[in-house]
């Protein structure tokens, strides 16, 4: 297995540990952070596995001089880099373990290069945010819920990342870990995190479900404000071959405040095999 430099590599800060043989995990983090956000449960993995971690673009310590508003207006524009990378790293059979925003990125790279991953690892995912009566969809929020925290947004991105922060992560009891998530949003780049945050707010991935072939685990987190426990249900129903693991973890961050646990499901589904 190649694992080169090249342009693409840098512009995504690419780090890699682990055994240069072992089965690959592909970690994408999702809005408002960067990779550093799986750092708790990668040390779980290194013994085994060849650990592959990247910044999306306009995140963490990739080169914003390479960021497009453009291409990076859609979810597209996030796969597309992904897959990119796969194919730079010549990376095969990767089990792609994505995080938020990221699982969106993940179901659609899984369809676009069916036969790149062995499997999908969704952590807190959510197909769409926005509740749809129509259907029967339960995302968490109305469509006025997001309009006004895109607008709170766009006012004062500072003040609104200190609001979020708290909500995102959940576990008052461990405040550290909300000034941790804090302080990354505040590290990125207010034009490029509004931005991401329409991307991630906006998408609505429902109709790509069915075409997803790629076994995937769902990790579904407890009293999670930005996907109720509805949303790990209706994709558990919607992806043929998933498996939904439902986390004593609470908040939206599982890898952060509960890494033993959502380590160890994680393990256990590879282990048992996928599917």
């Amino acid at each position: 297995m190649h694992f080169g430099t090249s342009d693409l590599i840098e512009r995504h800060h690419v780090r890699i540990s682990g055994p240069p043989d072992g089965p690959v995990l592909l970690f994408a983090h999702g809005f408002g952070c960067d990779q550093s956000m799986w750092q708790r449960i990668i040390p779980f993995f290194e013994d085994q596995y060849r650990i592959v971690s990247f910044d999306h673009m306009g995140s963490g310590l990739s080169d914003l001089d390479q960021y497009d508003s453009e291409k990076y207006s859609t979810l597209e524009g996030y796969v597309e880099d992904l897959l990119g990378l796969c194919r730079e790293l010549e990376l095969h059979d990767v089990v792609l373990i994505a995080h938020s925003v990221a699982t969106m990125m993940a179901i659609k790279a899984g369809i676009a290069d069916v036969g790149r991953f062995s499997a999908l690892v969704l952590v807190a995912p959510s197909p769409s945010y926005i509740d749809d009566p129509f259907e029967d969809y339960v995302g968490g929020f109305t469509q006025q819920d997001i309009d006004g925290l895109l607008e709170s947004l766009d006012s004062n991105y500072f003040a609104w990342s200190a609001s979020l922060a708290p909500i995102v992560m959940g576990n008052p009891d461990v405040p550290e870990l909300t000034n941790e998530l804090e302080a990354s949003f505040c590290r990125t780049n207010p034009d490029t995190a509004r931005n991401f945050a329409r991307v991630t707010f906006l998408s609505d991935i429902r109709s790509d479900l069915e075409d997803l072939v790629v076994p995937a685990l769902i990790l579904q987190c407890t009293d999670d404000m930005l996907a109720p426990p509805e949303v790990g249900r209706y994709l558990h129903d919607k992806l043929t071959g998933s498996r939904l693991v439902e986390l004593a973890a609470t908040g939206h961050v599982p890898q952060a405040s509960a890494p033993e646990e959502t380590a160890q499901a994680i393990l256990q589904y590879l282990r048992q095999g996928l599917g």
